[in-house]
């Protein structure tokens, strides 16, 4: 599986899995499927509606209720145009289908992705995707070539598609496995992502092996904001204690 570095802002390096070609076409596929879905929902209310209403009128445009006719398309048609843009902003960097693969955009410098970086993906979707008799192969070519991951847009707009699995290479012992009646000491643990419990295991690592405490002290005080909890413990015991509450509650989820 290739593999791409990001210098964070905090100075640390962390290598993530590029997402797979595979992943991503599955990942398209399955927002396809929420557009199909979309379509065939208003079609069969169009439907139930036509039915119930018998013969009628052409619809007049501008009168009120063609008005109202064409607010209702173009609300029906925007997530067909939209839908990319919109999930990758406002669930920072993932739609439906890449939550569902464990794929995640990401900025190469580190940084979280801006409105103008997920505009121009967007923009670029129609030459990646769209283009006419190419059918997706820009962007699978472009993301074979790249070595980081990146159709057009990604180029772009200077991010990538990362897998947010933590590799096992760089987990943290945390200790013996939990027992079934296991209570979580932080239950706002399970409100974490899969992107910060990748972040967080890697930061934890690189901490404790290059015996960077400032870090692990920013890492555990990021965590208790994000959390909104307070805790008497040591930092690397804080973390461990987040990291074993979240596993045991995605996995009795």
């Amino acid at each position: 599986m290739a593999t791409i570095r990001i210098h964070t802002t905090q100075n640390v390096t962390l290598e993530y899995e590029v997402g797979s070609i595979g992943d991503r076409i599955v990942a398209t596929l399955i927002d396809s499927l929420v557009l199909v879905a979309w379509a065939v929902l208003w079609g069969l209310i169009f439907r139930s509606v036509d039915s119930d209403a018998g013969s009628h009128e052409p619809t007049d445009w501008s009168s009120a209720a063609g008005i109202i006719a064409i607010i209702i398309i173009a609300c029906i048609v925007a997530p067909f145009v939209f839908y990319s843009l919109a999930s990758e902003i406002f669930f920072n960097g993932q739609s439906l289908g890449k939550k569902a693969r464990h794929l995640r955009v990401v900025r190469l410098d580190g940084t979280a992705p801006r409105l103008g970086d997920y505009f121009l993906r967007w923009l670029l979707r129609l030459v990646d995707l769209y283009l006419p008799f190419a059918g997706g192969l820009v962007a699978i070519i472009t993301i074979a070539v790249n070595g980081k991951g990146q159709r057009l847009g990604d180029m772009a707009a200077g991010t990538t598609v990362v897998s947010t699995k933590a590799p096992t290479s760089v987990l943290p012992d945390l200790g013996p496995p939990l027992p079934e009646d296991y209570q979580p000491v932080f239950p706002q643990a399970a409100d974490l992502s899969d992107y910060d419990v990748a972040l967080l295991h890697q930061l934890l690592s690189r901490s404790l092996q290059h015996g960077n405490y400032v870090l692990l002290n920013e890492t555990a005080n990021k965590i208790k904001g994000l959390l909104h909890v307070q805790s008497n413990m040591s930092d690397e015991a804080f973390l461990r204690t987040v990291l074993r509450d979240h596993a045991h509650l995605a996995a009795t989820a």
